[in-house]
Order: C-alpha cells, then sequence, then structure tokens
C-alpha cells in the first residue's frame, strides 16, 4: 500500500503482469525450465493462430501433453493470442488461394460462420477445401514462427528464472 494524498492506495499491478507474467514466474517456481517455458509459448502462440476456429485449445493440449510441456501456460498463450487467430484467418485462406492458383472467394468471418450455422455439410462442401489451403500455409509458416518465438524468448527467460530462483 501507498499513502497518496493521506489516503492509502493499493498499488495496482499491471495486466500484463497480473495475467502473464505472474503465472509464468509461479510455473518457474515449480522448477520447470525457462526452455519448456518459451517451448510452450512458442507453440500456444503457433497452434493458437491455427486457421480452423474451434481447434486450438485441443491442439495446445495435445501439444503440451505429447511433449510434456506446461499445460497452464500453453492455455494461457492460446487465449491471448485468439485476437490475432481472427486476425490471420483470412491471410492464411488468401495466401492458400493464391499458393495452389485458386481464385478467391468472397469471405468474411460473419459469412462462414452464418453459413456453417445454417448448414454444416454445405459449409464444408463449400469451404472446405479453402480452408484445407489455409492449413497448409500454416504449416509452411509454423516451423518459422515457433522458431522465432522461441528463440526471442528464451533469453529474457533464462534471465527472469534467474532472478526468480535467488
Amino acid at each position: 500500500m501507498s499513502m497518496l494524498n493521506g489516503s492509502p492506495q493499493v498499488e495496482r499491478e499491471s495486466v500484463w503482469r497480473r495475467r502473464f507474467l505472474n503465472p509464468v514466474v509461479k510455473q518457474m517456481r515449480t522448477g520447470i525450465t525457462p526452455e519448456k517455458v518459451a517451448l510452450s509459448i512458442a507453440l500456444g502462440v503457433t497452434f493458437g493462430v491455427f486457421p480452423i476456429l474451434g481447434s486450438t485449445t485441443l491442439l495446445c493440449g495435445f501439444a503440451a501433453w505429447f511433449l510434456r510441456l506446461n499445460q497452464p501456460i500453453i492455455q494461457l498463450v492460446n487465449c491471448l493470442v485468439y485476437p490475432l487467430q481472427i486476425a490471420l484467418l483470412l491471410l492464411f485462406y488468401r495466401a492458400g488461394e493464391s499458393l495452389f492458383g485458386k481464385d478467391h472467394t468472397s469471405l468474411s468471418i460473419s459469412l462462414l460462420t452464418e453459413q456453417f450455422k445454417a448448414d454444416p455439410a454445405e459449409f464444408f462442401k463449400s469451404f472446405g477445401l479453402i480452408g484445407l489451403q489455409g492449413i497448409v500455409v500454416w504449416l509452411l509458416s509454423a516451423p518459422l514462427l515457433i522458431g522465432l518465438v522461441y528463440l526471442i524468448l528464451r533469453r529474457p527467460l533464462r534471465v527472469l528464472a534467474s532472478r526468480v530462483s535467488a
């Protein structure tokens, strides 16, 4: 607590610290290595932008289980990158159409959602190939994204781990 104008005030933590940094530090205190945290974050970001809505939680869960990574961290990152997933959906789909030399189909998130709710079978018939093409683009970019995020975070997480253990 601090005193401001004679009245006690609780110092507020930033959202970044409260929602992300503190949970990561808490996990590091349990013995998880900085490298595992960096890989958990890198996979959470990468699987979190997978171009099929509703699939990322399962992908992250399976990756964390299979690679024995930290489930809370990978799922936290997955949730945090959801707005990025929405922003990248059309980019993946358009890049897939270009990669495969297909004509651009008129797409919008609201159109896709509306069509899926109206008739899921017809939705998959109409838009399934576009989704698969987006997945191919994601598969081509995923190793680069994982490597980049991992390399960027590994060193700062090592520093953080040394501070936590001190």
